[in-house]
């Protein structure tokens, strides 16, 4: 049983990690090294969890791993924006990278939205990942978030407008035309 139970999870972890990161990166506004620490974290914290049978209320099966997932990374950056020691980063830009453009992604596009990003609080940051990148409706935000509906909402306009503000105008220089 075991050994099914780590297969089981080996498979979750291979298929979903390379999402979560992408996520985590955007939750971090492109920390690389908390995205990945975030990643484990979130990975750790379903291994616990996985393949455990109910056991009273207290306990339930997770019925779409993925989800629970996403909502475990949204929780841990936000536990982690908490702790005194969050504020510290160690560079002010990303690096470029070898493989920014290999795919089609505008580098230029890519840094000025993740420093737009950087420049929201950590609740409104969350709210526009979930929202805007992972595609969730706003009672499921309000539910990885444990907030109310109204406060997404609030949150959305709030966080969009400060986007708009610090990306102004010349967004439309990195558009594709």
């Amino acid at each position: 049983m075991r050994g099914s139970r780590e297969d089981g999870f080996l498979e979750f972890a291979a298929g979903r990690s390379g999402h979560l990161f992408r996520s985590a990166c955007l939750l971090t506004s492109g920390d690389t090294h908390l995205a990945e620490d975030l990643v484990q974290e979130t990975l750790g914290r379903m291994y616990a969890l996985w393949g455990r049978v109910p056991s009273g209320r207290s306990a339930a099966r997770i019925d779409n791993p993925a989800a629970y997932a996403q909502t475990v990374l949204v929780r841990a950056f936000l536990s982690h924006r908490r702790r005194r020691s969050a504020d510290e980063r160690p560079v002010g830009r990303l690096p470029d990278s070898a493989h920014a453009g290999a795919d089609g992604d505008d580098p230029a596009l890519r840094v000025a939205l993740l420093d737009a990003l950087a420049g929201l609080p950590p609740k409104d940051r969350a709210v526009v990942v979930l929202r805007y990148w992972e595609d969730r409706s706003i009672e499921e935000t309000a539910h990885v978030l444990r907030v109310s509906s109204a406060a997404v909402r609030t949150r959305s306009v709030r966080a969009l407008a400060r986007l708009r503000e610090r990306l102004g105008g010349g967004i439309s220089e990195y558009a594709v035309h």
